[in-house]
């Protein structure tokens, strides 16, 4: 039994060396945007809804498209263009997407933000369309996969959607402190749990943690896969050993990267 929410969901608290972590990502990140020209697209009258999106040497093989995390309320795309690297250099054209941050935005108006996102890149983008998102944008993408919220055109497109950590059942955050920036309704937590919502029959999921995780996220990431299985979706759970939820997403800095090939292969 977990009686203390805030420590369930508390990260950097248990990986060593979280600060020096985080600040690298930033150069890495810097360093990506950089060597590799984007495109930023406006995809909402919002300061903070738009895209890069970095398009392929080579003819491009399909688009994927990255979903930042840092629990709705922080960080933006581009503090994560280090995570487009290995999907780019396998031929994808990748977009890392950029949303408004609670508390300007509940978490419902972020989902409605990446599904608008999605629309945009869709129509501007052939072929097919895969997902993959952090933690926060474990949550996002998989809203994608739910019932009523993409088109049946688009979803047709989705090869795969990866949720790396992601947070799928939002009713325990009510139970934090987090809350009080996130605003979460009980009724808004239930409509905005992938777990508790309709999946499009059909689609494919690969829910991965890592093994040093927090129990939390371990059980987040194992539940979705686990009740979406008996929904017509091809799902898998995946966890990486010796991976935390810092560490987990370097496997997207290459075209060799654990990530990389578990969304593309």
């Amino acid at each position: 039994m977990i009686l203390d929410w805030d420590d369930a969901y508390a990260n950097g608290a248990y990986i060593d060396g979280a600060d020096e972590i985080v600040s690298g990502w930033a150069v890495r990140a810097g360093e990506v945007r950089k060597a590799f020209p984007s495109e930023v697209i406006q995809t909402g009258p919002g300061e903070r809804q738009f895209v890069d999106l970095y398009r392929p040497k080579l003819a491009g093989q399909g688009l994927t498209v990255v979903v930042h995390g840092g629990y709705w309320m922080a960080f933006s795309g581009r503090d994560f263009a280090h995570l487009v690297r290995g999907p780019l250099e396998r031929g994808q054209a990748v977009a890392a997407l950029t949303y408004t941050l609670a508390p300007d935005a509940r978490i419902a108006d972020i989902t409605q933000e990446i599904a608008q996102a999605v629309r945009v890149l869709a129509e501007r983008n052939s072929g097919p369309i895969r997902l993959i998102g952090h933690s926060a944008g474990g949550h996002l993408v998989t809203r994608m996969m739910c019932e009523g919220v993409l088109p049946s055109h688009m979803v047709e497109r989705i090869e795969h959607i990866v949720s790396i950590s992601g947070v799928h059942d939002l009713r325990p955050l009510l139970r934090t402190r987090m809350n009080e920036t996130l605003r979460l309704t009980e009724e808004e937590a239930r409509q905005e749990s992938p777990a508790l919502c309709d999946p499009v029959p059909g689609l494919k999921l690969t829910c991965v943690v890592g093994s040093e995780e927090r129990p939390e996220f371990r059980r987040q990431s194992a539940l979705l896969a686990n009740i979406w299985t008996g929904m017509d979706v091809d799902t898998r759970a995946v966890e990486l050993p010796e991976e935390d939820h810092f560490s987990i997403i370097a496997g997207l800095e290459g075209p060799d990267g654990h990530l990389t090939k578990l969304l593309l292969d």
